[in-house]
C-alpha cells in the first residue's frame, strides 16, 4: 500500500518498498524561542531557512507547526504554508489540533498534503477527516482515544482499526492513512518502546497502512539521546516504519536511514548511499 503525496511539481510515494520519507520537523516554534518571536510578528524568514536546510538535508516532506500561544493560528499557518510553498517545492504536513487552522492552510495549498493528525477520538476524528476528505488530504492516525493510550499492542490495533474504518465512512481511503503507533519515553517505562514496535509490526500486517513515528520521544529524560533516536530509528524501520517525523539535519539520523535504505533494497546500485558519501567529502575541511 503506498500513500501518495504532492506539491505544485513534486511527488512523495510512502509505502514499504518507497525509499524512507523523512518529515522534517524543525518548522515548530516549541522549545524554540527565536523562531517563536519571528512567527508572532509575521516574519517567515527562519521557517524558510529551515524548510531549506531540511530539504538539503534530505526531507521530502516538511511537518509546519505555527501553535504560537495568543497568535491567530488559521492566519499564521496561512500565511507560513504560502511563504514555504514559495520557497520550497516539496510536500507539507500541516501539524495542528486547530481545524479552522488546518483549514485555512489546505485551502491554499497546491497538491495533496498530510495532515498531522487525527486521533481516535469521536471528537477528532469527526473533525478533522472531512477535512481531509474535502480537500484530498492524507492524515496520521493517532492511537489513542477517549481513555487515553492504549497499553498494550492489541488495544492500540483496535484504535487504529477504528480510524481506518472511519476514515471509510468520510470517503478516505486505507491508502490516506499513516498510523502513528506512538513512541512513550522508556525513561518512565522500560517496556513501552517494545510495546510500540510491536504494535507496529501488528498494525502493518493487519491493516497495510503506512506507519510514522515521532521517534525522538522515547528517549525523553535519558542523556545521550541522539543514540537512542537513532537505534530505536532503526529498529522501527525494520518493524514496516515507512515514514518518521524527526531532524534530517542530524547526520546520524540522515546517516542511519541512507544505510537502512540501501540494506532493504531500496537504493538500487547504492547510487544514493554513494552520492551522500562524496557529498560528504567535498563538505569536509580540508586538511
Amino acid at each position: 500500500m503506498e500513500t501518495q503525496l504532492s506539491s505544485n511539481t513534486q511527488r512523495v510515494s510512502v509505502g514499504p518498498d518507497q525509499p524512507f520519507v523523512v518529515i522534517g520537523e524543525r518548522i515548530n516554534p516549541t522549545r524554540r524561542k527565536k523562531l517563536m518571536e519571528t512567527l508572532a510578528a509575521g516574519d517567515f524568514s527562519i521557517a524558510v531557512e529551515d524548510a531549506r536546510s531540511q530539504v538539503a538535508a534530505g526531507a521530502t516532506v516538511l511537518d509546519l507547526n505555527a501553535g504560537v500561544p495568543g497568535a491567530d493560528e488559521p492566519k499564521l499557518l496561512s500565511g507560513l504554508t504560502k511563504a514555504v510553498m514559495d520557497a520550497i517545492d516539496v510536500p507539507l504536513c500541516f501539524d495542528s489540533a486547530n481545524p479552522k487552522a488546518l483549514e485555512a492552510a489546505l485551502s491554499v495549498y497546491r497538491g495533496k498534503a498530510l495532515i498531522n493528525s487525527t486521533t481516535g477520538e469521536d471528537k477528532s476524528l469527526d473533525a478533522v477527516l472531512p477535512l481531509a476528505a474535502h480537500y484530498h488530504a492524507a492524515v496520521i492516525g493517532v492511537v489513542s482515544d477517549e481513555t487515553g493510550i492504549p497499553a498494550t499492542p492489541e488495544t492500540r490495533l483496535e484504535v487504529a482499526r477504528k480510524i481506518v474504518q472511519r476514515a471509510g465512512h468520510y470517503g478516505v481511503p486505507p491508502e490516506d492513512i499513516i498510523m502513528d503507533c506512538l513512541a512513550l519515553p522508556v525513561s518512565a517505562d522500560t517496556g513501552a518502546g517494545k510495546v510500540t514496535l510491536d504494535t507496529m509490526q501488528l498494525v502493518q500486517r493487519e491493516l497495510g497502512v503506512n506507519l510514522s513515528l515521532g521517534a525522538s520521544n522515547v528517549s525523553f529524560g535519558l542523556p545521550d539521546r541522539k543514540l537512542l533516536n537513532v537505534a530505536y530509528l532503526t529498529l522501527g524501520i525494520a518493524c514496516g516504519l515507512t515514514a518518521a517525523i524527526t531532524d534530517p539535519t542530524v547526520q546520524e539520523i540522515r546517516s542511519t536511514i541512507l544505510a537502512c535504505d540501501l540494506l532493504m533494497g531500496r537504493d538500487e546500485y547504492a547510487v544514493r548511499w554513494i552520492k551522500a558519501y562524496r557529498a560528504n567529502l567535498n563538505a569536509a575541511p580540508k586538511a
